[in-house]
């Protein structure tokens, strides 16, 4: 048993019993690299991570590598989920270096944390113009003690490198229609107009830019937006990206038809794409969006919620093949027509197999197929569909289930209490309300200490040891400002402004451009501050779009000013790399319709207000926050909405007002009005 022992991270756990004699990150493992004078290798991962477990296996778990790595390096493990900061840190390190990135990361450096020599995966014997990790090893121990003037100029040099790519997007002004405009024109030139998505192999699901298209055809009315947007959504739920009989997506295809995931599911990005769906159902209506919103939910709930009310991070790709023992990627999820008729009859069998696309040579590996939905399926009936799929998730839930890292972390959980409220809201289950209710209830009484600072993560309960970063803070309050909308609890947007205050207090630069860390965090060799959009929204982007709700739920100027100007990055961007900022570009469509503040008055058991409630929810408009709650009394009680300040019952009536860029619409108690109101503005 190493150092690792006892240390909360599931990820890190898995290596409390390597031979390698790993250090969590800390002041104590330099200290001992500086005492002995050897370099430090550092080992970046996570749970849900393939090659990271397969290095882990075929290295750290070996016993001649472990000696040697013990002898001449101190070694430290990270997980990259619990600290995006230092993962931010030297992955640009590693990407300037060699042009890629990705994980397991490796990285060797000084004392001083100055990194000299990176990599990614190393295989244990030499392959694919790849060198093993022993021979890297070696060249590294080789270059410490043979050339030290040299390594130490390296690390010198390459710290400069990287202070000298310090942002300047502070002066790039605020994104307005043009540069929305021009950012569709790109992604318009990277569209696959066959198979849907951005781009070639491999493939990622483009939850951030999804919302862009759907916002900006709100907006504008722009069918093109519409129609990207629908074909892409269409083309994942049909694919094996998409779990067919268990719901919830992994987390990218290895191919450009979305048919062979990379197995892993990912909280992020499951909340990010219910949400996607669920606001595709909201735009077209569409049948297929509703039912993969709702699954992806319901997936969520059942097999990421942990007894804490909170969402685990991530089901591992990996899982024990119930035939052979073996750990291997995609067992828990292929199938073969062989294994379909067992489970369910020769006739219903071979529907299954032609409904899913299971075929005799596979799709997959070792002739195995992962469920899609391909055209031209057998012609089955919901009930039939139905009944096939809840006998096939009955019986592979008796096969081997992927390891579940369940530590709970900020921001995916404040995405997650977004997408459950809104479903909740948009398709009439109340239990989904509440499963996102008692996520933030989690957050706010184990994340959340008494000067409103965020924890990065908990586990079982109890709060981990770091520093929540900026992607915590924005994720979290759009969580929050989520949840208040849909149950007009006011509690949840003051504990926003909580947060979005901290935001503006410890995380923003003169210029108005943001931080990854806190002002007073610790101290890396470079501070992270990454705008990009890429797996989930960056901390940047996040934080801006809760500024901006809470602008408008508040009319305060400060919170508009500090998101104008935290987008200035979107003007920058949006037109050169769209795909990179989709998160960013959705915010400013926000920003440039308004966004639209909506009011309901009424009283709670009022079925008029529920009604006008529900219509304002479902209203297109980017970005609208919506408050529902009591009239404003005549002393100036009632109303937890600083929106529903002087907001009164129309002829006795439940009734909505909306604004936008300072002027106000007629109130209206007309649902049909309301809709209108918050319908797409045509040019």
């Amino acid at each position: 048993m190493n150092r690792l022992a006892g240390v909360t991270s599931p990820y890190l756990l898995q290596h409390a019993d390597n031979p390698v004699d790993w250090w969590p990150w800390s002041p104590e493992a330099f200290d001992e690299a500086r005492r002995r004078n050897v370099p430090v290798l550092l080992s970046v991962g996570y749970s849900a991570c393939h090659w990271c477990h397969v290095m882990a296996h075929e290295s750290f778990e070996d016993e001649p590598t472990a000696v040697y790595m013990n002898e001449h390096f101190v070694n430290i493990k990270v997980d990259r989920e619990e600290r995006p900061d230092i993962d931010a840190v030297y992955m640009e390190a590693v990407q300037a270096a060699t042009g890629q990135g990705g994980w397991p990361m490796t990285v060797f450096m000084n004392a001083e944390a100055e990194p000299f020599y990176f990599g990614t995966y190393f295989p244990p014997e030499p392959r694919h113009g790849m060198p093993s990790f022993t021979q890297v090893l070696e060249g590294v121990r080789t270059a410490w003690t043979g050339r030290p003037e040299e390594v130490a100029e390296v690390a010198r040099r390459i710290v400069r490198d990287l202070a000298g790519r310090q942002l300047d997007y502070g002066k790039a002004g605020t994104p307005g229609p043009e540069e929305l405009a021009q950012a569709l024109l790109g992604l318009t030139r990277e569209y696959d107009e066959s198979r849907g998505g951005f781009g070639g192999a491999p493939k990622f699901p483009p939850s951030m830019v999804l919302e862009f298209l759907l916002r900006h055809h709100a907006r504008t009315g722009s069918q093109g937006a519409l129609q990207m947007a629908a074909d892409t959504c269409e083309a994942m739920a049909r694919g094996g990206i998409y779990d067919q009989i268990g719901g919830g997506f992994a987390r990218y295809s290895v191919d450009r038809e979305w048919v062979v995931p990379h197995f892993e599911k990912m909280l992020y990005d499951n909340a990010l794409l219910c949400r996607v769906y669920a606001h595709l159902w909201r735009a077209t209506g569409s049948e297929l969006a509703r039912r993969v919103a709702v699954e992806t939910a319901d997936f969520m709930v059942r097999e990421l919620r942990t007894g804490e009310g909170g969402f685990a991070s991530a089901l591992d790709a990996d899982s024990e093949d119930p035939v052979t023992g073996a750990h291997v990627e995609g067992a828990y999820y292929a199938w073969t027509p062989q294994e379909l008729r067992q489970v369910l009859g020769e006739r219903d069998g071979e529907l299954a197999a032609a409904w899913f696309g299971v075929t005799e040579e596979g799709t997959f590996e070792h002739g195995k197929s992962v469920l899609q939905l391909p055209p031209g399926g057998a012609g089955l009936d919901a009930r039939q569909v139905a009944d096939i799929r809840a006998r096939l998730l009955a019986a592979r839930g008796g096969r081997p289930a992927p390891g579940r890292d369940d530590k709970v972390v900020a921001a995916w959980n404040g995405l997650a209490v977004a997408a459950l409220a809104e479903c909740g809201a948009y398709f009439d289950r109340p239990d989904l309300i509440e499963r996102a209710t008692e996520a933030a209830d989690l957050l706010v009484r184990v994340h959340l200490d008494g000067r409103a600072r965020l924890a990065r993560t908990s586990r079982d309960g109890k709060a981990g040891p770091h520093a929540g970063v900026l992607e915590d803070y924005g994720d979290v309050a759009e969580g929050f400002l989520t949840l208040a909308a849909v149950t007009g609890e006011g509690v949840w947007l003051e504990f926003a402004g909580l947060l979005v205050d901290l935001v503006m207090a410890r995380f923003t630069a003169e210029d108005g451009s943001l931080y990854d860390t806190a002002h007073d965090a610790e101290r890396l060799i470079r501070r992270p501050q990454d705008p990009t959009d890429t797996a989930a929204p960056s901390g940047w982007t996040a934080a801006a779009g809760a500024l901006l709700s809470y602008a408008a739920h508040t009319g305060s100027e400060p919170h508009r000013t500090a998101a104008e100007r935290a987008l200035a990055v979107v003007h920058a961007l949006g037109p050169r790399a769209p795909r990179f900022i989709g998160h960013g570009l959705a915010v400013a469509e926000a920003l440039v319709d308004g966004p639209r503040e909506v009011a309901v008055v009424g009283h709670p058991e009022d079925p008029a207000r529920a009604e006008l409630h529900r219509v304002a929810l479902l209203g297109t408009a980017p970005g609208a926050v919506v408050a529902t709650g009591l009239p404003r009394a005549a002393d100036g009680s009632g109303g937890e909405f600083p929106l529903l300040a002087d907001r009164t019952l129309v002829g006795g009536v439940p009734a909505a007002y909306v604004c936008r860029h300072f002027v106000c619409a007629r109130p209206t108690s007309d649902p049909g009005e309301l809709a209108e109101q918050l319908g797409a503005v045509r040019p």
